[in-house]
């Protein structure tokens, strides 16, 4: 959340909408991102649904994988990141939306 929010000036440079989903409840997503100065959404999916849906929980794991999804203007899944790096994210989540030509504003 953290390289997100640090990351925020240059995201806002596309014309995207991003956010996080989390399994807590919207109280505790509001508390976190509150603590972090975050101004973008964490959407709360207590049922765990949308992680099934998406196919980022495991059998075994209580918490879902932190995969981030980049889905077009048509609801096209352009990419994939498996491997997000907690620290680096924002930053590489600016230079998919460059290297994918996500429009800007």
């Amino acid at each position: 959340m953290q390289s997100l929010r640090d990351s925020a000036k240059d995201l806002a440079a596309f014309d995207v909408a991003y956010y996080m989903v989390s399994l807590d409840t919207p109280e505790k997503n509001y508390e976190f991102a509150k603590s972090l100065d975050a101004e973008f959404p964490v959407i709360s999916d207590v049922s765990g649904e949308a992680a099934k849906a998406y196919g980022v929980m495991k059998e075994g794991r209580p918490y879902p994988m932190r995969w981030t999804f980049y889905i077009d203007p048509d609801g096209i899944v352009r990419k994939v990141d498996r491997e997000v790096n907690p620290d680096t994210a924002g930053a590489d989540a600016v230079r998919t939306l460059q290297e994918l030509g996500f429009p800007r504003r």
